[in-house]
């Protein structure tokens, strides 16, 4: 199987209203992150009664490290994971992505749907809240910029979202 980031040639319609709503949550995200410190503070989030048993399960699957970064003692919800300082932060059980739409393009890497933003896409300097399509319980992670391009997360994830979480319906 290869491995490798493949962009849908979908488009859709930006606004300054979507990148202004993506800039907020990407920078309400990097504060989650603590300075330093030995563990990562994230804040609580709402899981779903039915997503709870998953994301236990791929929480317990995900690996040492994504990108060459060690994981992280989190602080905060049961459903979320951490490597690197500053903190790739994955969270298990979240909802639909602000911004995503059914002309929304996506991006697949080794099997797994995301959404990236596209205001964020092609700005290497940005960090990026991406987030799973067409799986279920979704799962977002925020890569900080420094990190970037976003596909070494993409690919050391791949094995335990498609191991814990269910295939939907794929990203067009």
């Amino acid at each position: 199987m290869t491995r490798g980031l493949a962009r849908s040639t979908a488009r859709r319609p930006s606004s300054s209203r979507t990148a202004g709503v993506v800039a907020l949550t990407l920078l309400a995200l990097s504060a989650l992150t603590g300075c330093g410190d030995d563990e990562v503070q994230v804040r609580p989030y709402d899981v779903s009664a039915a997503g709870r048993q998953q994301c236990a399960a791929l929480i317990d699957a995900l690996p040492e490290t994504v990108s060459g970064k060690k994981v992280r003692a989190v602080s905060g919800p049961a459903y979320a994971a951490a490597w690197g300082d500053p903190a790739i932060i994955l969270r298990c059980g979240v909802g639909k992505p602000e911004g995503f739409d059914k002309f929304s393009a996506c991006q697949r890497a080794d099997g797994i749907d995301w959404f990236v933003p596209e205001e964020v896409f092609e700005d290497q300097s940005a960090d990026v809240l991406m987030t799973t399509v067409g799986r279920s319980p979704a799962v977002d992670v925020l890569v900080p910029a420094r990190y970037r391009p976003t596909l070494g997360p993409m690919i050391d994830l791949a094995p335990a979202l498609k191991a814990h979480t269910t295939a939907t319906t794929p990203c067009r």
